[in-house]
């Protein structure tokens, strides 16, 4: 679909929507820029969206929704029109078959934007236990079924004798967050693979090898919080023989209540997630709608809000966000300007 057609359906469809009443909005054609997608990057975006609203009074506030970036890039790749959101939010890249997706539904020109770095923290009480993690003990903790057996740890000294003898209690995202994805392929997966027979499964079988190293317990050791990262923050604050699971910012500004955990050796610093040495560090985006940019008022502005914000100088490195290394922010600020769709090669 070209960009001068696909801006032609968006804006049919924005007034068969109006006649039809088929907005939550009461029928009227939308008017102002929506965002769904990542919790990590939820504050990120709102921020960005009051900023917007100072630097363009001319324009409505716009809506920003924490939904986990699996169930935002849903949303999204729901179809083109005001019934659908115009950018989503990812604490990971778009993923292949969520792209394939999205060009079922005639979302075929999607511009994807990095606008920072991010971290995946493990974090206790600072009255918690002190536990010097790694990937390969997270994953014996973890794992519906470490290495492929069946999964009977129940404290950590069982995972590793040096740990202590306490329960198992880990808060983390569900399975539709983006920091849920980065857990198994970052971490997760790396402690598998530290089994020869893992490395080798993942060769000889691929579908295999993601079941046995990235499935997640079910037995209560693991506990799903939801989207809500505030929520987990003062769930392992009330009980501090738990972990927590979410982004690097969230542990930054609770760190007068919380305590990072190491992990492989390294703490989750603004310098080790910047140079990748910290083992869960990971790229933020944006994802833009192209066929909406002429439709929806405001959306190349609020775009353009992110792309002054995320330097060196930036509000959003005051936010808690790591900024990502000059020649990624002149490639997005390049995307940002331009809107030159993603090329779907790249993708896994």
């Amino acid at each position: 679909m070209t960009f001068f057609r696909a801006t032609a359906v968006l804006t049919l469809a924005l007034a068969t929507l109006s006649a039809c009443d088929s907005t939550a909005g009461g029928g009227e054609s939308r008017n102002q820029v929506r965002a769904v997608g990542s919790s990590t990057v939820y504050p990120f975006a709102t921020a960005i969206a009051e900023q917007f609203v100072n630097a363009n009074p001319k324009f409505k506030s716009p809506i920003v929704e924490s939904t986990g970036t699996g169930a935002g890039f849903k949303l999204f790749c729901g179809g083109i029109g005001a019934a659908f959101p115009d950018v989503s939010n990812a604490s990971r890249r778009i993923k292949k078959s969520e792209y394939e997706a999205c060009a079922a539904k005639g979302v075929k020109d999607i511009v994807e934007i990095q606008i920072g770095l991010d971290g995946i923290a493990f974090a206790e009480s600072n009255k918690g236990l002190k536990i010097p993690l790694t990937t390969v003990d997270l994953y014996k903790a973890l794992a519906a079924t470490p290495f492929g057996k069946p999964q009977t740890a129940k404290t950590w000294k069982d995972v590793n004798p040096a740990l202590p003898a306490e329960a198992i209690k880990v808060y983390g995202p569900p399975s539709t967050s983006g920091t849920r994805d980065a857990l198994a392929e970052l971490i997760l997966a790396k402690g598998c693979d530290s089994d020869p027979a893992m490395a080798a499964l993942k060769k000889s079988d691929e579908a295999a090898h993601k079941k046995v190293c990235t499935t997640i317990r079910e037995d209560g050791a693991f506990v799903d919080a939801g989207e809500n990262d505030n929520l987990i923050v003062q769930k392992i604050e009330a009980d501090p023989k738990a972990l927590g699971i979410f982004g690097f910012s969230f542990a930054e500004e609770n760190k007068d209540k919380l305590m990072a955990n190491t992990l492989n050796g390294i703490a989750p610093t603004y310098a080790t997630i910047s140079d990748f040495s910290y083992p869960g560090a990971r790229p933020l985006y944006i994802y833009v709608k192209a066929a909406h940019l002429n439709a929806i008022p405001g959306l190349k502005e609020f775009v353009a809000e992110f792309a002054k914000a995320w330097g060196p100088d930036g509000f959003l490195a005051k936010k808690g966000m790591v900024i990502s290394p000059e020649a990624v922010r002149a490639e997005a600020a390049t995307a940002a300007r331009d809107f030159k769709p993603l090329d779907p090669s790249v993708l896994k």
